[in-house]
């Protein structure tokens, strides 16, 4: 029997579950390989009550998300995070840098929030719940997300890139933004984008989140060695990450 999946969206632009859909030379075959039971963009129905793999796209923004990610790890064998507001935290982390209720007073004004919402500091799925596989980026790259469910599917361990975009980046003949007095996040950014950014002539933005193989102090000492604020590097790597603690 294929495996049931749902595909849930959190506090997030819908962004990874579009990309989704732009896997042409896949779809027909990943179809194939599942029974899809729920996807929150594409369908109207409602979260079954049984399924095997649960795909969850944004942030944790609300109590409401804390309880159905609950439900959904105790109903789901596998668990897939895909995005960097499920994995880091993403843009709506950025709340997470000063209190909840002044950044939603600046928002919402006096309106109330809607009944029985309780708001809470943003956070990435795996703050509330063990994820089992990891998609990370903004947006997701469709032939990382197809690799991945199918390492899902087969029982395979989750095994995202670890080294920092700099080692993709330079076999790749780049020129360092560094040496153009522009500060890029590549030195402490996963890699697995294939440097797609940089390549078409942007910066990194630290979307993939922080490679384990990172060094902050180091790669910050790199940047004033340029004549650049190394205090940049963690200022513009919240811009997707406000809510790892690695990064603070």
């Amino acid at each position: 029997m294929a495996p049931r999946v749902v595909v849930i969206g959190l506090a997030s632009d819908f962004g990874c579950q579009v990309q989704m859909t732009n896997i042409e030379d896949h779809l027909l075959d990943v179809l194939g390989l599942i029974d899809l039971r729920y996807w929150q963009l594409a369908s109207s129905g409602h979260l079954p009550d049984s399924y095997d793999v649960a795909i969850i796209e944004g942030a944790v923004t609300t109590d409401e998300h804390v309880a159905l990610l609950e439900r959904v790890r105790e109903t789901a064998g596998v668990v897939i995070a895909i995005g960097a507001c499920a994995f880091t935290g993403g843009i709506p982390a950025l709340a997470a840098l000063g209190e909840i209720d002044r950044h939603c007073a600046v928002v919402y004004g006096d309106t109330p929030p809607v009944a029985g919402v309780t708001r809470r500091t943003p956070g990435p799925v795996g703050s509330v719940i063990a994820v089992d596989y990891h998609v990370p980026g903004c947006p997701i790259d469709t032939d990382e997300f197809v690799r991945v469910l199918h390492r899902a599917l087969q029982g395979l361990s989750d095994r995202p890139p670890q080294d920092p975009l700099c080692a993709v980046c330079k076999t790749m003949e780049n020129v360092c933004f560094l040496e153009r007095g522009q500060v890029c996040l590549g030195l402490v950014t996963r890699t697995g984008c294939g440097a797609r950014c940089v390549t078409l002539g942007r910066p990194c933005t630290g979307c993939r989140g922080l490679s384990p193989e990172a060094n902050l102090p180091a790669a910050a000492g790199v940047l004033e060695s340029r004549g650049l604020d190394g205090a940049e590097l963690v200022r513009l790597f919240d811009l997707y990450n406000a809510a790892r603690e690695a990064v603070r």
